[in-house]
């Protein structure tokens, strides 16, 4: 356990940020799922929809620094050209 007082304060900064950066993730992840599910269905309109949706989501991560900008760029990119491959 942290002595001073300033080391008690960054613990709970970096839970509290732990959380919220979690959150995040784990709503990037759910929109994901949902895309690769709909996908399976081949319903071209709710991959369309939740496509448009991880995008967002995807950035705004990139933005807060929750997820690195290339990574991002390349699930961006497979998975545009699953969706745009569908029939």
């Amino acid at each position: 356990m942290p002595i001073k007082r300033s080391a008690f304060k960054a613990v709970r900064q970096t839970k509290k940020r732990t959380l919220h950066n979690k959150k995040i993730q784990a709503n990037v992840h759910w929109i994901k799922h949902q895309l690769i599910k709909f996908m399976a269905l081949k319903d071209k309109e709710k991959s369309k929809e939740f496509y448009l949706k991880l995008q967002k989501a995807l950035d705004k991560a990139v933005q807060k620094n929750i997820l690195k900008k290339n990574t991002v760029s390349r699930y961006k990119s497979r998975l545009s050209q699953k969706v745009n491959a569908m029939k």
